[in-house]
């Protein structure tokens, strides 16, 4: 019990810093929570400073990539500013429908779900959030949304990387993994009846949803269904199969009205594509086929974009080793000598690769003044100023309480758990992939790391392992919800500042009511 409450004290610590009535700033929270387990660690845990400096040099590294994103995605949506083809896809937006409800599950939900299966890495909420915010919606809900409707899809996110990489180490054939994702899926389904309706209230009132609600739930249905139907045959491609069946469909129910509230009758309607609205939707597209192209594994350029076999190599001595592979895949090995590694492949994290190509032709299709580039790049280096100091705090306190392999916190914290529910494990084992998620800001990771606790305590309690192992990946996609670095991420593509525990406060809620409907969900099914 003492060693639980240690564990999660540097938790504790972080939450109510940043929820409390008068929150302190992100990057405050994260370096006093970070200095709480670091103490904890190294004090009570007896860890050895040096091993704790290497978790704070690879915390520090890996929040490169978060960062990286996210100075993409600013850069992308300023030059679709700067260029003029944000004021033209809003038009379109509104031409399709000026219901409100219609834009956010057209944007937020199908749009989402689409590049959730295509990519992952936290980059649908940076893309749709500030669609939907330049077509009138307020930020912080927006935001919110986002990030709730992001969580169903995301099991199988960035071409099912949380399925079949995230339980890579429970060395399962294909036919268990189709079983897992065929499950998971079924739970996502479920959840789908109920938390995208109830999440649209940050932003509508009862009335409006009610009014729409068939509107709603066919657009929900649209993309829900095709994943669900190709879950049971495939692990790769679900949530890319139900986000284009669900973006085409969700644009059609739009435009012609179907299930919406009192159609405009007379409202003048633009064409549903025209020559300006495809040279703006060119640039979208394009960063949906690259990351598409860039992800699937039968086309190789996924293995191409990843491969480690390094061509440079540069000892550090005790520190360790520093190599580059030939296709800008940059790994630290070894760090400090405590057996801690990092790696960034350059051209696959979405950012370089697709978002910088797909800004620059946005300037081009729009035939940008001469100089708009480089005023692109001054606004995006000042937008992103106060988020990379959060990041690199967020991704050091995660670290600290990630090393120290079976005696870690998070170990820790997901033994005494289940110890304490014993054979109801079933009921809670969600929570433990959201803490993962939580920690981490990935379903992968959290797959990746709690995966084989969840096997081990399937075979203990006498439950079948592709049931908790799909409990732990729905329960992974919730926490994606609070996931620390999703949300500074995001904030930062808004230019949102000091708003993390806004967030984190008001989705608890609806983190607790998704997880209260997988354990209903749990209770019918299995």
């Amino acid at each position: 019990m003492i060693e639980f409450f240690f564990a999660g004290l540097p938790i504790v610590v972080l939450v109510v810093l940043m929820t409390k009535p008068n929150p302190l700033p992100a990057p405050i929270a994260f370096f006093l929570a970070a200095l709480c387990a670091f103490l904890v660690r190294s004090l009570y845990f007896h860890a050895q400073v040096s091993l704790l400096s290497a978790a704070i040099v690879a915390g520090l590294l890996e929040a490169l990539t978060p960062i990286s994103i996210v100075f993409g995605a600013i850069f992308f949506f300023v030059a679709l500013e700067k260029s003029g083809a944000m004021n033209v896809l809003q038009a379109w937006l509104r031409g399709i429908s000026s219901n409100r409800v219609a834009q956010l599950m057209l944007v937020g939900w199908a749009f989402v779900f689409l590049i959730e299966g295509a990519c992952g890495f936290g980059t649908p909420a940076a893309l749709a959030a500030p669609i939907l915010v330049a077509l009138g919606f307020p930020a912080v809900p927006v935001l919110l949304l986002c990030l709730i409707f992001n969580a169903i899809p995301t099991v199988f996110g960035a071409v099912g990387t949380p399925i079949w990489f995230g339980f890579e180490l429970l060395q399962l054939r294909p036919p268990e993994l189709i079983e897992i994702g065929g499950k998971t899926a079924f739970l996502q389904s479920i959840v789908a009846l109920i938390i995208p309706v109830i999440s649209l209230r940050l932003i509508v009132d009862w009335g409006t949803i009610r009014r729409n609600l068939l509107f709603i739930y066919l657009s929900v249905f649209s993309c829900v269904g095709p994943m669900l139907a190709v879950a049971f045959v495939n692990y790769e491609f679900p949530a890319v199969v139900g986000g284009v069946v669900g973006l085409i469909a969700t644009i059609l129910l739009a435009r012609f009205e179907i299930g919406l509230e009192r159609p405009e009758i007379g409202r003048p309607r633009g064409p549903l594509l025209s020559r300006r609205v495809a040279l703006a939707l060119t640039p979208l597209a394009f960063t949906v086929v690259i990351l598409l192209v860039t992800r699937i594994p039968t086309l190789g350029l996924r293995n191409l974009l990843t491969s480690p076999e390094p061509n440079l190599r540069v000892s550090l001595g005790a520190f360790g080793e520093v190599t580059v592979s030939p296709s800008l895949v940059f790994q630290f090995r070894n760090i400090l000598g405590q057996g801690l590694n990092w790696s960034h492949a350059f051209l696959y994290i979405p950012s370089l690769i697709p978002f910088f190509l797909t800004a620059g032709l946005a300037f081009v299709l729009f035939r940008s003044p001469a100089g708009t580039t480089s005023l692109a790049m001054r606004e995006t280096v000042a937008r992103i100023g106060k988020p990379v100091v959060a990041l690199f705090g967020a991704l050091v306190f995660v670290n600290l309480l990630m090393v120290g392999g079976e005696q870690s916190s998070t170990m820790i914290l997901g033994h005494s758990l289940a110890h304490v529910t014993g054979g109801a494990w079933k009921y809670f084992a969600p929570f433990l992939g959201a803490l993962g998620s939580f920690f981490s800001g990935s379903t992968t990771i959290s797959n990746l790391t709690f995966g084989g606790i969840q096997a081990s305590i399937a075979h203990d309690v006498g439950t079948a392992p592709e049931i908790l192992l799909a409990l732990q990946s729905a329960g992974a996609a919730m926490g994606n919800i609070i996931a620390i670095h999703n949300i500074v991420a995001a904030s930062a593509v808004l230019m949102l500042a000091n708003v993390e525990g806004e967030i984190l406060k008001a989705a608890f809620p609806v983190v607790l009511l998704y997880g209260l409907t997988l354990a209903l969900a749990t209770a019918i099914l299995f």
